[in-house]
This record gives C-alpha cells, sequence and structure tokens, in this order.
C-alpha cells in the first residue's frame, strides 16, 4: 500500500471509529462509495480496532503512522535551481512550500517554490507532482498562480517555482474589506473566468475553496494549488477519473459518491464559495460537522436561498 492510500484508509478509518456503530455504515456507505477495496481495508481495521481495544492504532506497539518529515532535512538556506529557500510559508499533504529569492544574480526576484515533504517522495507522489507541473505549463490567465520554472533537485525530487501570491483567502478579504455585494460579485467573477480558462483547457481543479483563492493586496484574486486538478480525456466523452482527495465542505455530490467528475464539479464549488460570500455562511446546517454530515447534507440538504438568509433580523 502507496503512503498516500494508507493516508486516505487512515483518514477515513479515524472519522469512523469516532462515530456510534450504528452510524458508521452509512459513513462508510457515503466515505467510500465505489472504493470497495478501500471500504474493506477500513472494515478491516475497524474489526481488529474492535478486537484490540480501544484505540489500538494510537498505541506506540503499533505506529501506522505515515512518515513525517525526516529529520535534519530542512530545506530553508539551501539553493534549488537559480533560488535560495528562505523561509517555510505553507505546507499540506505532501507538499511544502517555501519563499525564495534569486541567487544567481541577474536579478532580485521572490517566488514561491513547491517541492515534496521528506518522507513523502514515493513512486506515486512524485507522478502526481509532476503530473501538477505538467497542467500548470498548460495555464496562462492573470487569476491563476502562475508556474515560472521547474526542475528537479539533485536527490531527484521534483520542484515548482511558481508566482509568489501574497495574499488573504478571497472570504476573509471580502470581511476585512466590508465589501458589499456587488463588489463581492465583481471579485467572485474573476474566479468564475480562471475557472472557465482552465475548464476550456480540460483541467478540473477538484479543490475549489477561499483557501485555494487568495486576493493580493490590489484586490486580484489568485486561483492557487492544482494539486489534485485532473485533467479531461477527450476521447472518454466529459468524465474523468473517480475522485479521491477532496475538502468536504466544498465538495460535489458526485465527489462524495464517488462517482466520475465532470466541469461541473468545480461549478458545485464555486457555488459553495459564492454561497458563502453573499450570505455570510455555508448553505449546510450549522450542526454539520463530520464527513458524514457533510455527505448527506451534500446529497439531500435542500440549502435556503441567501436572499432569505441576509434578510432575516439578527
Amino acid at each position: 500500500m502507496t503512503p498516500e492510500r494508507w493516508q486516505q484508509v487512515r483518514e477515513v478509518f479515524d472519522r469512523a471509529v469516532a462515530l456510534p456503530s450504528e452510524e458508521r455504515t452509512a459513513y462508510l456507505a457515503a466515505a467510500c462509495a465505489n472504493d470497495a477495496d478501500l471500504r474493506n481495508e477500513v472494515e478491516s481495521l475497524l474489526f481488529s480496532d474492535g478486537e484490540a481495544g480501544v484505540g489500538f492504532l494510537n498505541t506506540p506497539v503499533l505506529d501506522l503512522s505515515l512518515p513525517g518529515p525526516m529529520p535534519g532535512r530542512s530545506r530553508v538556506g539551501r539553493r534549488i535551481g537559480a533560488y535560495n529557500i528562505l523561509e517555510e510559508i505553507g505546507h499540506g499533504g505532501m507538499g511544502e512550500v517555501y519563499r525564495a529569492g534569486r541567487a544567481d544574480g541577474q536579478y532580485e526576484k521572490e517566488v514561491a517554490i513547491k517541492l515534496v515533504r521528506g518522507g513523502y517522495d514515493t513512486a506515486a507522489v512524485l507522478e502526481r507532482f509532476r503530473h501538477e507541473r505538467q497542467i500548470l505549463a498548460s495555464l496562462d490567465h492573470p487569476n491563476i498562480a502562475r508556474l515560472l520554472d521547474g526542475g528537479t533537485t539533485d536527490e531527484g525530487v521534483p520542484y515548482l517555482v511558481m508566482e509568489l501570491i501574497e495574499g488573504t483567502p478571497i472570504d476573509q478579504y471580502c470581511n476585512t474589506h466590508e465589501l458589499n455585494v456587488t463588489e463581492r460579485l465583481r471579485l467572485f467573477l474573476q474566479v468564475c473566468s480562471a475557472v472557465q480558462y482552465a475548464h476550456q483547457r480540460l483541467v478540473i481543479h477538484r479543490d475549489i475553496k477561499p483557501g485555494n483563492i487568495l486576493v493580493t493586496k490590489e484586490g486580484v484574486p489568485k486561483l492557487l494549488d492544482f494539486g489534485i486538478a485532473k485533467i479531461l480525456d477527450p476521447t472518454s466523452g466529459s468524465e474523468t477519473t473517480i475522485a479521491g482527495p477532496m475538502t468536504p465542505e466544498y465538495a460535489s455530490p458526485e465527489q462524495v459518491r464517488g462517482e466520475p467528475i465532470t466541469t461541473a464539479t468545480d461549478v458545485y464549488s464555486l457555488g459553495v464559495v459564492l454561497y458563502q460570500l453573499v450570505a455570510g455562511r455555508s448553505p449546510y446546517p450549522t450542526t454539520t460537522r463530520t464527513p458524514h454530515e457533510f455527505a448527506r447534507a451534500i446529497c439531500e440538504w435542500e440549502p435556503e436561498r441567501p436572499s432569505s438568509i441576509v434578510m432575516r433580523p439578527i
């Protein structure tokens, strides 16, 4: 089992084991959908957990966690390509993002460099990283963070040199600057333009959420993180492979159900973001917390109209 697959199994297991036993079947049906192997792995762990006692996966006797960053492998201060790594500015999943400065004296410029996290550089992860690089190389839009360069370190780890975006998530930006509805819509339309541009090039983002839409101090929204994006195969119609990674709060029904993904997936996620921007809250019930609850809300809940919410007395 690859580290990436184990992470998926572990996440589903952690959420399932925290639920009352009578709720687990419904949760697994939604979380695993058409992935029978995933469900079998999780159910096997749940059975073993019941046989061995509470929390057997968290005991030091059996450490099944994924490896973290390797000790002594900090990349700060290293040179990668023409850039010196200055500081880590973000990490998530299996990637790390650093602020870096031009080091060859040709000119001064700061960029963002993304690399695979130490300890996660398996063949499958490296291939997915190269896939992201290929996707970004095909995109050139003012509202999409630009790929400037790319290469491979001396250790064989691929890296991306990206436009450095210093901004605020779009929802926070709108609230901090107290934008009215019209101003929020103008900002959102630029995001739609970026997504449309990607779709025209057969790229589905699959993880559109406020955290992946940063607004610069000049008021320009930038769409980031195509790490789980997919390229549509024009020979197979509109569908692509079944989705795996997702952010439940912004996922589409077909992602939750494990069905083939189309450009409609991004449109749905855009709708959730827009709802949040104009209504000031999620379209789902405020009590929704667990992945199982989100799965039911996404597939069964009919959201209130935003106008009903904003007109309601506080």
